[in-house]
């Protein structure tokens, strides 16, 4: 990278939030260039700065954080955002993926696996707390709903027809990539994929790769939900 990941900080606790910005202020992948305390004040920063990831906590005052995506994706629509918050409400998980989230996390998060995860994101990958993957394929096994590339919105409602396309990339799905999705649906990294399968990290993060070319989908999440929704988790 060329450049450190410009990041916007929004939380309504000022003492989380210098110590979060003085948490990643050692990491030179990173620069805070503005922070905030509520939705208001987010969309003002969004008017004088120019955000790579948006760091967004849900419980804030006036608008919640998940109501509030939109209107941050329509102010910054190069921006990336992730979830920092307390909630581990699958309703509040589901809002805001539906809603156009790239990522939630949870408060309780390690430092190192938030820095990790901030890279992900912008790397455009979607990632999720691993004690929150399993709300998450809940949710969808309650109320199953289709997948469609992210750029599309979620149906909450009666799903159509998974298309053509996804049911036969389902089937060329090898055993093994097969297996690994399953993992994925359970809601392990890539790491304990590796560790249960006995192989190497590189070798997953390959399957995965082609498992989500296969089914036509552009993040694990999806493929977690994708699994769920047909059967094969």
């Amino acid at each position: 990278m060329t450049h450190p990941i410009r990041l916007l900080l929004v939380d309504d606790h000022s003492l989380f939030r210098r110590g979060l910005r003085a948490l990643l202020s050692t990491d030179e992948r990173f620069t805070v260039a503005c922070e905030a305390g509520d939705v208001g004040e987010a969309l003002r920063c969004l008017t004088q700065q120019a955000p790579d990831v948006i760091l967004l906590d849900n419980h804030l005052p006036g608008v919640r954080g998940v109501d509030a995506i939109p209107a941050l994706k329509d102010a910054a629509p190069g921006a990336r955002i992730l979830m920092l918050t307390v909630s581990e409400d699958e309703n509040d998980l589901a809002a805001a993926l539906q809603a156009g989230a790239d990522g939630y996390l949870l408060k309780t998060v390690e430092s190192d696996q938030l820095c990790e995860t901030i890279v992900k994101v912008m790397d455009g990958e979607s990632v999720i707390s691993p004690e929150m993957m399993t709300k998450l394929v809940s949710v969808f096994r309650a109320r199953p709903v289709a997948v469609a590339p992210q750029a599309a919105p979620v149906s909450a409602t009666a799903p159509p027809e998974p298309s053509r396309d996804m049911a036969a990339g389902a089937d060329l799905l090898s055993p093994r990539e097969r297996e690994i999705l399953l993992l994925i649906a359970r809601g392990d990294s890539n790491k304990l994929i590796a560790r249960a399968l006995d192989i190497a990290e590189t070798t997953v993060k390959i399957h995965v790769q082609h498992i989500l070319r296969k089914l036509g989908l552009s993040s694990r999440v999806q493929a977690a939900v994708f699994a769920t929704h047909h059967g094969l988790a």
